[in-house]
């Protein structure tokens, strides 16, 4: 994050999550997951709890720390320097979470929003399906009400913690005749009989978070465990890509600058052609690029924390996450690629973690919505935001020939 947008609360807390990813999350641990040796780290979740470091914008009752979205993102990028996973597994609780703060009951946030933040209890997000993923709404998993409880029914895949979660918030559709956005609810479904959990996925990178495939069958979920309305998930939906996005979005800074940091510093020490190669253009310019895009995201989001905290129009601050995600992220590639030619073929061994964190960025592109998906956003909102006059001075009309008749043909 750029020095000049911290506070010194800021900072203090910066200092704080610097010690716990420094002292909490052993060198071992970050080796064993990429490895397949370790499948969930509830441990690493217990300890960040113990500091009081998860869940930080939820209300201090709930165990949380009562802060803003411009303090989350700076806890964001320092966990993210860790990789995918374990920054991913860190979010969970201000993702699930979200959902049961804005749209639970009170009983609700006790049973399951304090038990989260307070590191008693683990959880995982159940939204995509083997049908599909960015086609959110056509999901197939169903809930059907019989009194006082649902039967629930369907899979869902890809979903990060699985294998460790004390509970999933599932997407299930409970009304076959609606339209597709008015017929999806969301519920808590703990894990227990017709619950099961596979781990079948052989990862590229982002190994050791517990992803796994959820089976649901025949479940009987109470419906006191429907959070929010019937059928009104897809405005829990909209809601949860704030934090869906915006953790990806902060992740992918620190992820960024770890690589940029080492390639840099490994610039200042090697040697060829009888000097640093940093003296080399070829080197250097990709050091001032990498450095310049990560300014750049950090700057974009620092600016939607913002819009976020302040309130600002919900469909703005649609656009601004979604290109928030889409920017940090394709960021975090490119400067990634950028450390590893800068190392050349060092960088593609295991002697430096730039091939681990290049597998582990790559996800992020893809997930929380594909960054394709971003583009169709941005512009949606963008067009919206436009309307057909302009606000400020009409620069269209400074123009020699502006007002020529019969040039300005749209049809």
């Amino acid at each position: 994050m750029i020095e000049a947008l911290l506070t010194d609360e800021h900072k203090r807390l910066r200092d704080e999550i610097r010690t716990f990813v420094r002292e909490d999350v052993p060198r071992q641990l970050v080796l064993d997951m990429d490895a397949g040796k370790v499948t969930y780290p509830r441990e690493y979740l217990e300890r960040a709890a113990a500091r009081r470091l998860l869940g930080l914008r939820f209300p201090v009752e709930y165990g949380g720390r009562g802060l803003k979205w411009e303090d989350e993102i700076i806890a964001l990028e320092e966990v993210g320097v860790l990789g995918t996973s374990l920054a991913c597994l860190y979010s969970l609780v201000s993702i699930v979470g979200e959902a049961i703060h804005v749209f639970g009951t009170p009983e609700q946030k006790e049973r399951w929003l304090r038990p989260v933040v307070q590191g008693k209890m683990t959880v995982a997000e159940a939204l995509t399906e083997p049908r599909g993923g960015s086609d959110f709404f056509g999901a197939t998993t169903t809930a059907r009400r019989e009194g006082d409880t649902y039967i629930l029914n369907g899979q869902k895949r890809f979903i990060v913690g699985a294998e460790g979660a004390d509970y999933f918030i599932v997407y299930a559709r409970t009304n076959l005749e609606a339209k597709p956005h008015q017929s999806i609810s969301l519920f808590v479904v703990e894990r227990g009989p017709g619950v099961e959990v596979q781990h079948v996925y052989g990862l590229m990178g982002t190994r050791g978070g517990g992803t796994g495939r959820v089976y649901f069958r025949d479940v009987r979920v109470p419906a006191s465990n429907l959070i929010g309305r019937e059928n009104g998930a897809s405005d829990i939906f909209y809601q949860m890509m704030i934090p869906e996005r915006m953790t990806s979005a902060a992740g992918a800074l620190g992820m960024a600058r770890a690589a940029l940091e080492i390639a840099a510093r490994y610039s200042d020490r090697r040697k060829a052609f009888g000097q640093k190669i940093r003296a080399f253009e070829g080197v250097s310019f990709k050091v001032a690029d990498s450095i310049t895009l990560l300014d750049a995201a950090s700057s974009l989001v620092y600016a939607t924390a913002r819009a976020i905290d302040a309130g600002d129009d919900p469909n703005r601050v649609r656009r601004m996450v979604s290109e928030s995600k889409k920017f940090a992220t394709d960021m975090a590639w490119q400067v990634v690629n950028h450390a590893m030619q800068i190392m050349g073929g060092i960088g593609y061994t295991s002697v430096y973690p730039i091939e681990r964190l290049l597998r582990d960025v790559r996800l992020i592109t893809i997930w929380t919505g594909t960054n394709e998906i971003m583009d169709l956003v941005i512009q949606h909102e963008y067009y919206r935001e436009l309307g057909a006059q302009p606000i400020g001075r009409d620069v269209e009309a400074d123009a020699p020939d502006a007002g020529v008749e019969g040039e300005k043909v749209y049809e």
